[in-house]
């Protein structure tokens, strides 16, 4: 039987380690392969047999899990669901920092702890633990009844137990009496802790952990970014020729294969077809990312979302919605992103380890003080010292901290980093990928060298005058270089374009022709021996030569092409530096792709020449299968499934809004140098996530023995754990010193 593949929706998933365990569940059935994406919370599953979808999604709702299909055809979530659960996590948070803020600084500052006190502490904590914890206590009772633990259960059971614990100490013991101040003792209360209330500890962790959670989920919601930005490239309207001549102007989803369309100068092509007449150069370098101008005429295939940037076309559909190129460059993005392996924190991974460790110690604390006669107030104090000390506030600031602090130093030098799950990548990478146009080279047709018989001040002038009237983007380049250098330029009169060979005109009593050699030839004119040299040295290099005439005679060639950027030989050089193998990949010819790799210090072999947008992602993978850690440099929408293919996708700030959404690094500066820094700083960062993950762990290594000893009480374990998310937060800072190269 044949293989089904269908994409479920997941929710209730709080961390990677739950993906991993719905992925888990999923894979244990017959002919069933899945991978979960905890970023994107969507399961990719291919099942055979008897295998159907509902058996899938009981399968997810009996591991603790919610799954569905999605209701809708395109790609994203429901962006209203994901605004309310992204603001009713906010609440939380803020009303956690409003009421936490107070509560800590009583517990902690004796001046502040005036009569009755501990019953202002009380009702401003209890909201923060019942109300913003809320979302940790229901993933806690949720994994408890499937029987798993995660870093959400330590939090739960650790706020619950030091709030639960304050509670009997204010209503039972002796800490609700009037001007009680706390004990302030390195060791459990081994008499009498009956004194002793936790409401800082359980309120503060409760916040601090929501600040974690609500940075992650509103990096998360851009999840699904970049094939919203796919989509909306295409044209929303388009205006159609009906059978009796009439022109009407219908949403883009009426349009229908068989039906002719028309596309004015400027305008979007509406979908994929053929030109049935007319002609024009068709700008597809959002598309496609070539440089120049494609010529088309009748017969000739057109894709939608391009731009016409010359004459009138009436264009017949050929493939509309789901079938048009865009779309499937839109289908290639989203399974890039769904085939990444979902990144996993370090907290998460040994979470499964750590809390059910961290549960047995405390209760093993609790049994030992009891056994050895020590009354029920010292070893319930022990045990929630131990529970206190081991609640990962560290671990839960450990990330965000470091990611907020470097992204910011990186949005003051031009680079946006997504979320931690980047970073992981850096590291690994050995192999940079980069795409030619807009990214090595400036995007844009320039005019690069004037070869002439004539003076070079009156080339441009005649040849700048007649290319200014002309919306080719070729005819612009000139025109733009021409200004450059002359200042202005006389108008011409009598201008014609001819279509796909050039234009003609009088320009200062001169007649005029610029263009394809096959233009002069038309007036029976041919370039001398010394210019058809330069037109054949110019097209070895991968240029686009022009030829210019006047009064009957040929008197230039003018080289115009994708001229590279100042700055990127520099920058592969320091990409080289960082032990990194880079690699130019272009849909241009080979031609144009070495003389480009010549330039910027790329090696011949290196080159990765036409290649067609859909098989760009193909290159990336044929990379990783040899072995490398890849990472892919890119600026249009053709670059943007590569992008999400790549370990690591970077994309130019200068480019497509697709190619942005779709990588893991944004370079606002469009300088390609930017590059080497941003991976400089994504190493960085992780490194100092790293080396916060492992401080908070060996604290809380440390302090677990004390406190289970009886030689710390709750109180000191909540001071040592402020103390360690300083420690944390003071580290992160350091990242304020990264300094760019230049």
């Amino acid at each position: 039987m044949a293989g089904n593949q269908v994409e479920l929706v997941i929710g209730g998933m709080t961390c990677a380690s739950c993906a991993a365990r719905v992925e888990k569940k999923l894979n244990r059935m017959d002919g069933v392969t899945a991978t979960v994406n905890y970023a994107t919370e969507k399961a990719r599953v291919s099942y055979t047999g008897e295998v159907s979808v509902p058996d899938l999604i009981a399968t997810v709702e009996a591991t603790g899990y919610t799954a569905q299909q999605p209701a809708r055809a395109d790609p994203e979530p429901e962006p209203e669901q994901a605004d309310h659960e992204l603001l009713s996590l906010r609440q939380r948070l803020l009303t956690s920092v409003v009421l936490a803020v107070p509560v800590i600084a009583m517990a902690m500052i004796p001046a502040l702890q005036f009569d009755n006190w501990q019953w202002l502490s009380l009702t401003l904590a209890a909201p923060v633990v019942t109300y913003a914890g809320w979302p940790f206590h229901k993933a806690a009772l949720v994994n408890a009844r499937h029987g798993a633990a995660t870093m959400d259960t330590l939090i739960s059971v650790g706020t619950s137990a030091a709030f639960v614990w304050s509670l009997w100490a204010l209503f039972f013991g002796t800490a609700g009496t009037e001007g009680m101040t706390h004990p302030f003792e390195l060791t459990i209360a081994r008499g009498d802790g009956a004194g002793n209330i936790y409401l800082e500890a359980a309120a503060g962790v409760t916040a601090f952990i929501l600040a974690g959670r609500y940075f992650e989920a509103r990096s998360k919601r851009t999840a699904g970014a970049a094939l919203r930005a796919l989509l909306e490239l295409g044209a929303k309207d388009v205006t159609v020729l009906r059978p009796d001549g009439r022109e009407q102007t219908v949403p883009i989803a009426e349009l229908k294969v068989g039906d002719r369309f028309l596309v004015r100068p400027g305008e979007k092509i509406a979908t994929d077809g053929t030109v049935v007449e007319g002609s024009s150069a068709v700008d597809a370098s959002m598309l496609t990312g070539e440089s120049v101008p494609v010529e088309v005429s009748q017969g000739d295939p057109v894709t939608g979302a391009t731009v016409n940037a010359g004459g009138r076309l009436v264009v017949e559909a050929v493939r509309v919605g789901a079938d048009t190129q865009l779309s499937r460059m839109a289908k290639l993005v989203e399974d890039a992103q769904n085939g990444k392996a979902a990144a996993q924190r370090l907290a998460d991974r040994i979470s499964a380890v750590f809390v059910p460790v961290v549960i047995a110690l405390a209760l093993g604390t609790l049994g030992f003080w009891l056994g050895n006669g020590a009354g029920l107030t010292a070893a319930f104090t022990a045990a929630v010292a131990v529970l206190i000390i081991a609640c990962p506030c560290a671990l839960g600031l450990a990330t965000p901290t470091a990611l907020l602090v470097g992204t910011g130093r990186g949005a003051q030098l031009g680079i946006l980093i997504k979320g931690p799950e980047v970073l992981e990548s850096t590291r690994r990478v050995d192999t940079v990928v980069l795409d030619k146009t807009g990214t090595v080279t400036t995007g844009r047709m320039t005019l690069l060298a004037v070869h002439g018989v004539a003076e070079e001040s009156e080339v441009l002038r005649l040849a700048g005058a007649l290319e200014h009237a002309s919306e080719h983007p070729i005819a612009r380049a000139v025109a733009e270089g021409a200004l450059e250098k002359l200042g202005s330029l006389p108008t011409p009169e009598d201008f014609a374009n001819v279509p796909g060979l050039g234009v003609q005109g009088i320009v200062d009593g001169h007649a005029v022709l610029v263009g394809r050699e096959r233009l002069l030839a038309d007036w029976a004119l041919e370039l001398p021996e010394e210019l058809k040299r330069a037109k054949s040295e110019a097209e070895a290099a991968g240029r686009t030569a022009i030829a210019v005439a006047w009064d009957g005679q040929a008197r230039a060639v003018l080289e115009v092409a994708d001229a590279v950027k100042e700055t990127s030989p520099e920058a592969i050089e320091r990409l080289r530096a960082l032990g990194l193998t880079p690699i130019l990949l272009t849909g241009d010819n080979r031609t144009v792709a070495e003389s480009v790799a010549r330039q910027v210090g790329i090696a011949p072999e290196d080159v990765f020449a036409e290649v067609l947008p859909q098989d760009k992602t193909a290159v990336v993978k044929r990379l990783q299968d040899e072995g490398r850690s890849v990472a892919m440099v890119g600026d249009g929408v053709n670059d943007a499934a590569a992008l999400a293919q790549a370990d690591l996708g970077l994309a130019m700030g200068t480019g497509t809004d697709a190619a942005i959404e779709a990588s893991d690094l944004t370079l606002v500066r469009g300088d390609l140098r930017a590059t080497a820094d941003a991976i400089r700083l994504a190493r960085r960062t992780l490194g100092t996530i790293r080396s916060n993950l492992f401080w908070a762990f060996a604290y809380n290594v440390a302090a677990l023995p004390l406190a289970a000893a009886g030689l710390l009480n709750p109180m000191i374990a909540g001071g040592a754990m402020a103390f360690s998310s300083v420690f944390v937060v003071a580290n992160s800072l350091r990242l304020r010193t990264f300094r760019s190269l230049g």
